[in-house]
């Protein structure tokens, strides 16, 4: 089934552009326009991706539109790979150094999942040394992409390191969250 998944360039566009922004649907000629290729290649990529269980389709007045199916196998790891390469998640790490030192960087699984915006939960967690112009830069973009805010926390490491010792409410309830890391050991971040 993977070996299905896996193979071509034009069937990770696509994987791209779903699990880039969960929850969206798509019609035939918005993927071909927004994966830049062609439609007979798009099309043949649907119907696989579609017969593996990874699509869903609906017909809406003379459109077919595609979907990511919700229960999918191996969603949660499609989902962590690729927003360890587009959007956000690929803008950090790729530009880690730009960035400053950074220790630790996540994504939440609700953000990752494109759950709807909640001010009460933090979207991005970085903790470290930051240079907030070049991380607020990355932030625009996505919240442009993404078509929505996106709630974001920097820490440096000594304040991090205080308020996990101190039981602080704040830090226990993003670490008590699923999450994609970014950066860093996951371990070390939850460890106490």
């Amino acid at each position: 089934m993977l070996i299905d998944i896996l193979i071509s360039k034009v069937r990770v566009k696509i994987l791209e552009l779903f699990l880039g922004l969960p929850g969206q649907s798509y019609h035939v000629r918005e993927i071909v326009r927004r994966v830049e290729e062609e439609i007979n290649a798009v099309r043949r990529e649907l119907a696989r991706l579609e017969k593996t269980g990874f699509l869903q389709s609906e017909w809406r007045a003379n459109r077919r539109y595609y979907s990511v199916k919700r229960d999918f196998v191996y969603l949660a790891e499609f989902l962590s790979m690729v927003n360890k390469s587009v959007g956000a998640g690929g803008s950090i790490i790729k530009n880690r150094a730009k960035l400053g030192k950074i220790s630790f960087a996540m994504l939440s699984g609700s953000f990752v999942k494109g759950r709807p915006y909640n001010q009460n939960e933090i979207d991005l967690f970085v903790v470290g040394t930051i240079v907030l112009p070049e991380l607020s830069s990355i932030i625009k973009e996505e919240e442009a992409r993404r078509n929505r805010e996106i709630n974001f926390t920097p820490m440096t490491d000594e304040e991090f390191k205080f308020r996990k010792s101190r039981r602080d409410p704040f830090v226990l309830n993003i670490l008590s969250k699923p999450r994609v890391m970014l950066i860093g050991d996951e371990e070390e971040l939850v460890r106490t």
